[in-house]
């Protein structure tokens, strides 16, 4: 007996509605991003290993998807490195290839690759799935949809404003009401210099990161085992701690920071930018959080998270800005900042606020009911008509019973039917039935058009 089909876990079928909406999410953010001046490209799926390795810290890495070389790929292997069981050895022998773990690795690598054919700044959009060995939970899936927007090529503060406020015009489009957390990787930097730990800042921001999902007391006991010791604990829990305004804030974290240039620097950059933001019509809320690190290895200044208000499901947008990722591949010193779109989360956002428009339900507007052949040739001439005046519109493939022709408009929600018999074809009236009201009149072409438009 042959086995049931199934996909893998962490992975989905999207059946027609799904799509649908999936479409309504992608196009809604389109429209922003091309409003803002950015342009898209393509990567492809695979990319080297050595190009994403490295980029994502330790964790980032365990959770790329290798892929085994063609063929013998254990031709390179000898039986004794076999039986020693070293995992990365083993991988670096058997898989040159790698599913894009993200966008901006990847982004990057094209920046260099491609850097004679691109003006600068470069305002670019990708919209592609990636994929991720994780655990499959709720909201986590191993294969997902990014949106990113990215610039390049200038360090301006006023980039990051413009994916702020890209961000509030996305979801205020999509109905979706939010909150966007900001934070500077200089100030977990001058947290670090604070406490005499700038070699473990990785570790630092990698643990702060997880505050939210495991709490702060779990995130000082990984701060133990990481080589902290209790006076770094009992600097650092005050500032990830700290309450009041965005300005009580600031205050505190400037008399704390005072003596590091970095932490220093970060303020003014945070400061600079709620400046900015003050004098702009921004509908969401903006608020400074000091818990907010982005595991990333490879943010240095803004990081940006926006969480839905109405549905606990974690972070549904963030990125921040990158001083020298592309140094990694060669181009040394280009600045950029990008933030990334989870399409999967803000499905599932919008489907349990019940948010989506019918109009991200679009099926065809009409269906022709086939009575037979000779109909057909004449309901042909209609079909192609009514197509051409920019009506979605079918016909029914074969002369079935009426009662099947209609449960077929029913379950594809098709709101008008039009009926062409032998008699209609001699008047050139038509019998328009609405699907929704069951009302049905007897119309000309060009009234039946206005009904249905």
């Amino acid at each position: 007996m042959a086995s049931k089909p199934s996909i893998p876990k962490g992975t989905r079928d999207f059946l027609t509605l799904e799509t649908e909406r999936r479409n309504y999410i992608f196009d809604t953010i389109k429209e922003v991003f091309h409003l803002f001046g950015y342009q898209p490209i393509e990567t492809p799926a695979m990319e080297y290993l050595e190009t994403l390795m490295g980029k994502y810290g330790e964790e980032g890495d365990r959770l790329i998807f290798k892929i085994l070389n063609s063929g013998d790929f254990l031709s390179k292997v000898s039986d004794e490195e076999l039986k020693e069981k070293k995992v990365q050895k083993l991988v670096n022998k058997i898989s040159e290839k790698a599913l894009r773990f993200d966008l901006t690795v990847p982004f990057a690598r094209f920046v260099v690759q491609h850097r004679n054919e691109i003006t600068f700044p470069f305002k670019r959009f990708q919209i592609q799935p990636v994929w991720r060995a994780d655990r499959p939970q709720k909201g986590r899936y191993r294969e997902f949809f990014q949106c990113d927007v990215d610039v390049i090529g200038s360090d301006s503060l006023l980039n990051e404003i413009e994916l702020l406020q890209i961000a509030d015009d996305v979801f205020n489009r999509l109905g979706i009401r939010i909150i966007i957390k900001l934070n500077n990787r200089k100030i977990l930097a001058g947290i670090a210099e604070l406490i005499g730990r700038e070699d473990k800042i990785i570790d630092l921001t990698v643990a702060i990161d997880k505050i939210e999902k495991i709490g702060l007391d779990n995130v000082i006991e990984e701060l133990k085992i990481k080589g902290f010791l209790g006076d770094d604990i009992v600097k650092v829990v005050p500032i990830l701690t700290l309450e009041g305004n965005y300005e009580e804030k600031i205050k505190k974290l400037e008399e704390i920071l005072a003596s590091s240039e970095t932490g220093i620097q970060g303020i003014a950059e945070i400061k600079k930018v709620f400046d900015y933001l003050s004098n702009l019509d921004i509908k969401s809320e903006v608020e400074l959080d000091l818990t907010l690190a982005r595991g990333l290895n490879y943010y240095t200044g803004a990081i940006i998270e926006v969480k839905a208000l109405d549905v606990e499901i974690g972070s549904i947008c963030g990125g921040g800005r990158y001083d020298d990722l592309t140094g990694i591949f060669g181009l040394k010193d280009v600045s950029g900042v990008g933030i990334s779109f989870g399409a999967d989360r803000i499905y599932d956002v919008l489907k349990q606020l019940d948010k989506f428009p019918a109009e991200a339900e679009t099926t065809s507007k009409v269906l022709i009911i086939n009575f037979g052949e000779k109909e057909e040739n004449y309901c042909l001439q209609v079909l192609d008509k009514l197509r051409k005046k920019g009506i979605a519109s079918e016909m029914y493939p074969s002369s079935a019973k009426l009662k099947k022709q209609m449960t077929y408009a029913n379950n594809k929600k098709i709101p008008y039917v039009i009926l062409i018999g032998e008699e209609e074809m001699k008047s050139e009236k038509y019998a328009l039935k609405n699907m929704i009201t069951g009302e049905q009149n007897l119309l000309s072409f060009n009234e039946m058009l206005s009904i249905i438009r």
